[in-house]
């Protein structure tokens, strides 16, 4: 598409004006140039002194006309979305590009539109996610080379308990771009490796090498299809640490929320209509049942398992212990 832009712009350009341009190598753009060609683009070049690569005269791309739903949903995708500056950049001039090339009345309203929506991709204590390597990843997708990364394997809270501690903080690994994926905010790249398919989270990725061998890439390989059956898998076999809890009705209604509660029924040992609810609630491991329980506070108890209910009795004792040291020296 730069190909095409700068010709239609500049009418004639020499192979190394195009590939200075475009900072790649000239053996680089003749490649491009015979895939347009193949895509039925009357791209031709001109031998001799004053000759270069120019477009069949009167042949322009066309933008195709969009109805006001259609604008509206590609305005709703800004490019801020994207999160990478670098990115979220070079998406923002091609939308300017498309706005360019709307009819006056339809471009005013898209102007509207747009100041009309902000999206603010950090989170509320400044967590975003790193896509710094997100560009080069792209480029090995969609060119279908091989990439050699440097990974953290630390553990996320969407990764099984049983692999903590097991991994190195680090690897390296060559492997074959097959898709990305993004999840809300997140972004993963689809691999295959030497040990089969693999999911890598691109924030994760920490140093990415483009090298000039070709992926082999599965015949067939459909990545919603694949990424679909993974995260049946995933959800499927990934630990799960149940715990019992006797909770507060307020309590109760953030927890359906935030976890799985697999059962429910009224608490009888308290009095009728009090509203205290026993749920039997899945959660990744006994750190963060714990650490949940604890923030409800008295909104929460912990029934079963004991050894959870004796590990929150022994912090809650010591916290205990500090307040009433605290509480007596400032008396």
């Amino acid at each position: 598409m730069s190909i095409l832009l700068l010709l239609q712009s500049r009418g004639q350009m020499t192979g190394r004006e195009l590939a200075e341009r475009l900072e790649v190598s000239e053996r680089t753009l003749h490649r491009d140039m015979d895939a347009l060609s193949a895509a039925g683009v009357p791209v031709f070049a001109l031998r001799g002194a004053k000759g270069g690569w120019q477009l069949e005269e009167n042949w322009r791309t066309q933008v195709p006309g969009l109805d006001e739903a259609e604008l509206r949903a590609l305005l709703m995708a800004q490019p801020r979305i994207l999160g990478d500056r670098k990115l979220a950049a070079a998406a923002e001039r091609a939308l300017g590009k498309l706005m360019a090339s709307l009819p006056v009345p339809l471009r005013l309203r898209a102007e509207s539109m747009r100041q009309r929506l902000y999206v603010d991709t950090k989170g509320w204590f400044g967590g975003t996610e790193d896509l710094s390597m997100l560009p080069i990843v792209q480029e090995a997708v969609m060119r279908d080379r091989k990439l050699k990364i440097r990974y953290s394997n630390r553990r996320s809270r969407f990764e099984p308990a049983s692999e903590a501690g097991r991994v190195a903080p680090t690897s390296e690994r060559t492997i074959d771009p097959l898709g990305l994926v993004a999840k809300g905010s997140t972004w993963y790249l689809v691999a295959n490796t030497a040990g089969g398919f693999r999911t890598f989270r691109v924030s994760r990725i920490q140093n990415a090498l483009l090298l000039d061998v070709p992926c082999e890439r599965p015949a067939n390989f459909d990545l919603e299809s694949h990424w679909r059956s993974a995260t049946e898998d995933f959800l499927k076999h990934s630990p799960r640490f149940e715990v019992i809890l006797r909770l507060h009705p307020e309590a109760a209604v953030e927890i359906r929320r935030w976890h799985l509660a697999v059962e429910s029924s009224p608490d009888t040992r308290n009095s009728p209509g009090d509203g205290w609810i026993t749920l039997r609630v899945q959660f990744e491991d006994e750190p963060q049942a714990a650490f949940i329980a604890l923030a409800f506070g008295a909104r929460a108890e912990v029934l079963a398992p004991a050894p959870l209910r004796n590990r929150l009795r022994s912090e809650l004792e010591v916290s205990l212990r500090q307040y009433e040291s605290t509480t007596g020296g400032h008396a």
